[in-house]
């Protein structure tokens, strides 16, 4: 793969300027994913700030959503989970990419006790000084969220 913007073939993130990306420290990143869990956490859509404005998310079960206005509406209606906590077991960051090992254990809207294990993947970007995530992928061990 040679530097710069992916080319047909790649496996990289079509939208990603991997040469400008790779210089985003490690710090950063790590702070930016632990932020979001804490805010998704606590239900506080400020997590759309962690999101750059023409974000991605794929998870299982949904349609990917594309941007901020999609992403509120996921997390302040569509989204079957009512309340729970995110539990990072490990956390890995090569580039512009960080991947999660995690557990999330909470109730959801139907009053369902839930307890799974996930992993998510992350892109993240700078742009005009901001680091924030620019496309996220999200696996369960089953389906019950």
């Amino acid at each position: 793969m040679s530097a710069g913007r992916a080319t047909p073939g790649d496996v990289r993130h079509p939208t990603l300027d991997y040469a400008e990306v790779m210089s985003i420290a490690s710090e950063q990143i790590e702070a930016v994913v632990r932020r979001y869990y804490q805010l998704v956490d606590a239900q506080d859509l400020a997590l759309l700030e962690t999101f750059h404005d023409d974000a991605t998310y794929k998870r299982p079960g949904y349609a990917e959503f594309r941007g901020h206005d999609e992403l509120r509406e996921f997390y302040s209606g569509e989204r079957i989970i009512d309340a729970g906590a995110h539990t990072i077991g490990q956390l890995f960051i090569h580039g512009p990419h960080a991947a999660v090992e995690g557990s999330f254990t909470g109730t959801l809207k139907d009053g369902r006790s839930v307890e799974l294990a996930f992993s998510d993947f992350f892109d993240l970007q700078e742009r005009a000084g901001e680091v924030r995530i620019a496309a996220r992928r999200t696996y369960f061990d089953d389906q019950q969220v």
